[in-house]
């Protein structure tokens, strides 16, 4: 009688993704659209543009007074986006 390999299909995909560069692309992806559930509905429809480069979220709002707000708030947003995503993808939030 032989053994079998049981793997868990989730770790299967996720070492694949792994292997062809695709696991952090898909990471950004889920934690830029996390960006409305963990800031909020307000926040949200203030915002215009959510970007990544260089671990660092860019997040553009139309109004100066809430940037100020969100950037006193920056540590917060860090760790409770990185938390959703379930990975350290985000190191610093700009606000523009």
């Amino acid at each position: 009688m032989f053994k079998r390999r049981e793997q868990i299909v989730k770790e299967l995909i996720l070492r694949s993704l792994r292997t062809q560069g695709l696991e952090t692309p898909l990471l950004q992806k889920r934690l830029i659209e996390a960006w409305p559930v963990v800031a909020g509905e307000a926040v949200a429809r203030y915002t215009t543009d959510v970007k990544i480069y260089n671990q660092t979220l860019f997040v553009k709002l139309r109004i100066p007074a809430l940037r100020a707000d969100l950037s006193m708030r920056r540590q917060e947003f860090i760790q409770r986006l990185n938390e959703y995503v379930g990975d350290q993808v985000i190191a610093d939030i700009r606000f523009n």
